[in-house]
């Protein structure tokens, strides 16, 4: 008795989407650093700087979001559990950034410790999120 495998091929996660996606890790990390700095030194800069990248980090991640959930109602694509667990770690991340951007409105130092774990949830978050997100949802997957 043969069997036959038939190949399903998930289409690749779209390079604007892939951009979008990737960019938003460095600035969660950079705010993450930026945060341990200031903790360590004291200057206030390091507060603005980490201030910046959650704010570049918010629109990076928002828009990667936009172009999950637009790739989300595509009629091409199939829907399954790892897409939805990608989308809601995109919502999770850009949330906890928002919360963060909130805290670190505060002063300088009236925002510590609060902003550095926000900053370090933030990153865990969006970190997860890219590896599902480029490790799923690309092109040459065999069911």
């Amino acid at each position: 008795m043969a069997t036959t495998v038939t190949p399903i091929y998930r289409r690749a996660i779209h390079p604007v989407h892939a951009v979008f996606l990737a960019a938003a890790l460095p600035c969660f990390l950079g705010a993450l650093l930026s945060d341990l700095a200031y903790g360590a030194s004291y200057e206030i800069q390091w507060a603005n700087f980490s201030a910046w990248l959650i704010l570049a980090g918010l629109v990076f991640a928002g828009l990667a979001l936009a172009a999950a959930l637009i790739g989300l109602f595509r009629a091409d694509v199939r829907r399954d559990r790892r897409r939805t667990i990608y989308i809601l770690l995109l919502a999770a991340a850009w949330i906890a950034g928002f919360i963060n951007a909130l805290v670190h409105a505060k002063d300088a130092w009236a925002r510590m410790p609060d902003a550095t774990i926000l900053s370090a949830i933030a990153f865990l978050l969006i970190l997860v999120a890219v590896v599902i997100g480029f490790s799923t949802l690309r092109a040459g997957a065999v069911k």
